[in-house]
């Protein structure tokens, strides 16, 4: 035996093991080289198996039911496509909503005088509020833009005395409103219609209400909604705009931000198609340069956040029967929604503002010196 081919514990050197021409493998070798071959086919059957990256695009999963399709993100905010993305979020069972938001049906933000105030109260004390901002007063008339399910309205008509139209683009909210106008006795003061903002020409108002429509407004169609509502507002009338908004940002990449909800994002996609957020210092540019002067500015960002938990606590209570109206997939999808939006309210991530303006005329605003709507929002009373 050649021991140059012997390591220091005898075992042949590993080129001894390596078949040579014109030599057949040993029995042993034969074995092992025939564990390897399969070990070998193993492996490639096993990474055949396995997800690639370019498996989901080849065969992608089915869109789930609740996904949105409304078109493409830069053909938003014509009439039919904002009546087909309102009809998808809003039309999904009034009694889903009412199982959600409470007997108020106010899909808005609540005030809260005291952390733990019923949600009920907290929503009269908003609709309250606003009424005591526009300081409405028996004989006036009142324009309420997106009015839901009527409840600005009614309490307008109620306790202060206004004539008043709702309009909203959901042929579902309008049916139960004018369901809750007729039940509150009040058909001869409170019009419900379907009816675009753009289609209204039977002004002049002596106020404007507009509570959580604006986020649907669109960039594209900013000053027309303005310039369509001070059209419709009487000379010293006032305008009270309540809506979402984000916040500017510091870093550069936030400040170039579009206020557009990404297209391909959860809230588009599944709960707010078309939808966009405006940093409240463009409102208040795009409110003064159609011919309105803003007066007012109040954040309420921590009470919405407090409207979000009410709302996530009442759809857990009431589990089983809002999958039954809906689906659980839809379940679902609105307690994340509500429950992410409350954390960024929290976070201050995203805001919410009541915008108070007059259409002066003349330079004559026909505002008090300082503003009475605060105080006890419980009892009704003017602004």
């Amino acid at each position: 035996m050649d021991v140059s081919c012997v390591t220091l514990k005898g075992v042949p050197h590993d080129r001894h093991l390596r078949p040579q021409p014109g030599r057949p493998l040993a029995r042993g070798r034969a074995a092992r080289a025939r564990r390897t071959d399969r070990r070998a086919v193993a492996r490639r059957q096993r990474d055949r198996s396995r997800p690639r990256a370019g498996d989901a695009l080849r065969n992608p999963p089915p869109i789930p039911p609740e996904e949105i399709h409304v078109g493409h993100p830069w053909q938003a905010h014509h009439k039919e496509r904002d009546a087909a993305a309102i009809s998808h979020h809003y039309d999904v069972s009034n009694d889903f909503y009412r199982l959600v938001l409470g007997p108020s049906m106010v899909y808005s933000c609540a005030v809260f005088e005291h952390r733990d105030d019923p949600l009920t109260q907290a929503q009269a004390n908003k609709l309250e509020l606003i009424c005591r901002k526009l300081a409405l007063a028996p004989g006036m008339r009142l324009l309420d833009v997106g009015c839901g399910w009527g409840s600005l309205v009614i309490h307008a008509a109620r306790h202060h005395g206004v004539e008043a139209v709702g309009v909203t683009i959901s042929s579902e909210q309008a049916e139960l409103a004018r369901k809750r106008v007729a039940e509150a006795g009040l058909a001869g003061q409170v019009e419900i219609r379907v009816q675009d903002y753009r289609d209204v020409c039977d002004g002049p108002f002596d106020a404007i209400s507009s509570v959580g429509m604006f986020e649907r407004v669109g960039e594209s169609q900013m000053r027309t909604y303005f310039g369509q509502l001070h059209d419709l507002l009487r000379p010293q009338g006032r305008l009270l705009n309540h809506q979402i908004g984000r916040t500017p940002g510091t870093r550069r990449r936030f400040r170039r931000q579009r206020a557009r909800v990404h297209p391909r994002g959860f809230v588009h996609r599944y709960v707010f198609p078309d939808g966009e957020l405006h940093e409240v210092g463009t409102l208040v540019s795009a409110l003064q340069g159609q011919g309105f002067e803003v007066r007012h500015l109040e954040s309420i960002r921590e009470h919405y956040a407090l409207t979000l938990r009410h709302w996530v606590a009442n759809l857990e209570a009431h589990w089983d029967e809002a999958v039954a109206l809906t689906s659980e997939g839809r379940a679902r999808v609105w307690r994340l929604y509500m429950a992410g939006s409350a954390a960024l309210f929290e976070a201050n991530l995203i805001q919410v503002h009541q915008i108070l303006a007059v259409h002066a005329a003349d330079g004559v605003a026909a505002m008090p010196l300082r503003h009475a709507w605060d105080g006890d929002l419980r009892t009704p009373r003017p602004g």
